[in-house]
């Protein structure tokens, strides 16, 4: 049962991945109704060159340092989300271990 639900799975990425399709060469023609030019003419003004961003504002030391208190309660969330992780990776497990059973009676 496993393998015809592998086996199944494994298709359906094949497909999946057949579906995307692609193209090495951006120069492509593309359909009218997806794309107004193509990438190469989009790309001619484009130059290698880093360009400063003159928005870019550093605050104070102060507002970017983290307190005592702002680390404890990101190191409890942080808690807490393990053991919400752990739980449904417990869960899974039982899971799995259900369907085995269930497969070992039908076989």
């Amino acid at each position: 049962m496993k393998k015809f639900a592998y086996t199944i799975l494994a298709g359906a990425a094949a497909l999946t991945v057949a579906a995307c399709g692609g193209a090495d060469d951006a120069s492509i023609e593309a359909e009218a109704d997806t794309v107004e030019m193509p990438a190469d003419a989009a790309l001619e003004d484009v130059t290698g060159e880093a360009v400063a961003d003159t928005e870019a504002v550093i605050g104070e030391a102060e507002d970017a340092a983290v307190t005592e208190e702002d680390a404890n309660e990101a190191a409890d969330a942080a808690a807490d989300v393990a053991a919400a992780a752990e739980e449904a990776a417990n869960a899974a497990d039982a899971i799995g271990d259900a369907v085995d059973r269930v497969e070992a009676v039908v076989e």
